[in-house]
């Protein structure tokens, strides 16, 4: 078994954060109705959120340790503390997901009011699954929320998954590995909370856009952020700004309209990842020794 975690750290890291984090949603959420109504994903989003946090983190530390022992923790404490990296790589963390979800509700607002952020209509309630009294409440929530998923999901996948792959694979192949199985790795959540989401869409229908429509582009993006930097922290940054965005932001709406606001952000991002895409190619074609071009070196070749 060890062998096997030291051969192959990021699929024992992947198998380990989704047995974890499946096996306690399902010890909270068996004895209710799946999906949950409303009510019910009221009262049980606090033990399914901290459930869902026990995958990546456990799974974090456990593979790193097994395959790295004590230099694999120090060198993964001293990722996860990175800070001088540069203010652009600090924005980009912080303002790319906001940015991108403003883009969206831009352009739909100008088809129908209805995605007008709930901020701003004073539809009090977080995903429908925190009720919250007043506008400053619904935002501290989204904070809080968005805090807990970064820090404590990306002590997983940009702590342990993505280093190991960028070992092995280019950019684009490392974000999109990892984003699909970040994308299924919130099934039994995304299922488990869907039941006033879904409307009309079949559920099948619901489930692939909501976990890979914009999940596997924003995950090339935080992978390209990464190989810049070399920091777990601006992970946790980028990871915090996308749920709080989303939470914060998000139009209170459902069914079909739900799937039309998903799948038009995942396209804003494919935008931005063929932007940076872009931006690399033109940068090696002007210097065609990759060997002098560290931030290159992941997309062509190992970093």
């Amino acid at each position: 078994m060890i062998a096997f975690i030291r051969r192959h750290p990021a699929t024992s890291y992947f198998l380990l954060a989704i047995t974890i984090s499946w096996v306690g949603i399902l010890a909270i959420v068996l004895p209710t109705t799946l999906p949950a109504p409303e009510s019910e994903a009221a009262r049980l989003f606090m033990a399914v959120y901290l459930a869902m946090l026990a995958g990546p983190t456990i799974a974090g530390l456990t593979i790193t340790a097994l395959a790295g022992g004590r230099d694999g923790l120090r060198t993964f404490w001293k990722r996860l503390f990175v800070g001088r990296v540069g203010m652009r790589w600090y924005a980009t963390a912080l303002f790319v997901a906001p940015l991108a979800i403003g883009v969206t509700l831009l352009a739909l607002s100008l088809v129908s009011s209805d995605f007008v952020p709930a901020i701003l209509t004073g539809d009090a309630a977080t995903a429908g699954l925190l009720p919250v009294e007043t506008r400053s409440a619904f935002v501290l929530t989204g904070l809080a929320v968005g805090v807990g998923a970064g820090f404590f999901e990306e002590l997983g996948w940009s702590g342990v998954a993505v280093p190991h792959m960028l070992a092995q694979r280019k950019l684009m192949a490392t974000g999109v590995r990892v984003g699909l199985v970040w994308g299924a790795w919130h099934f039994l959540a995304i299922y488990w909370g869907s039941a006033d989401a879904v409307g009309s869409v079949p559920a099948p229908v619901y489930l692939l856009v909501a976990l890979f429509s914009f999940l596997v582009p924003f995950r090339i993006l935080m992978t390209w952020v990464y190989q810049n930097t070399r920091s777990t922290l601006i992970g946790v940054l980028m990871h915090a700004s996308l749920t709080s965005s989303m939470l914060i932001l998000g139009p209170p709406v459902s069914g079909y309209e739900l799937l039309t606001y998903d799948l038009a952000f995942g396209a804003v991002l494919w935008i931005a990842v063929a932007i940076v895409h872009g931006k690399r190619l033109r940068e090696l074609a002007s210097q065609p020794d990759v060997d002098s071009h560290p931030a290159l070196q992941g997309l062509y070749g190992k970093p």
